[in-house]
């Protein structure tokens, strides 16, 4: 079984070189790390919602990166900064995932960066 790295190069806030891949593929699973609500190396203000969308955004994008997309999601890992946010979040989540949503599990955390939602997530295609 092959092992494919994606995005492993500087990718972090101001170029640092993060000691992670932004995913990786091996044996038709994709392990899509952490994404927050970050463009351009800034978190996006607004609540919530906005924030939830840029970080569903965010993985989107890595996800097609490497050939797969939002059908393709088994599991994802949600940790919330505030626990108030969490039927506001699930709404915006069930507008991705709809009728077919993911496993998942959601949990409360402090944040290491300023901002209210981080996802991860594991998808798979029948190598």
């Amino acid at each position: 079984m092959s092992i494919k790295r994606i995005g492993a190069e500087k990718s972090g806030a101001g170029g640092q070189n993060l000691p992670f891949a932004r995913a990786v593929e091996a044996g038709g699973f994709l392990f899509v790390s952490g994404q927050v609500a970050m463009e351009n190396g800034e978190i996006v203000s607004g609540g919530i919602v906005e924030q939830t969308h840029r970080t569903v955004a965010n993985l989107v994008s890595i996800l097609e990166e490497a050939g797969y997309g939002l059908e393709d999601v088994v599991r994802c890992g949600v940790w919330l900064d505030d626990p108030r946010d969490f039927w506001s979040f699930n709404a915006v989540y069930k507008s991705y995932f709809g009728d077919n949503p993911p496993a998942r599990a959601c949990v409360q955390s402090h944040m290491m960066v300023d901002c209210k939602v981080e996802i991860d997530c594991v998808a798979y295609k029948a190598p």
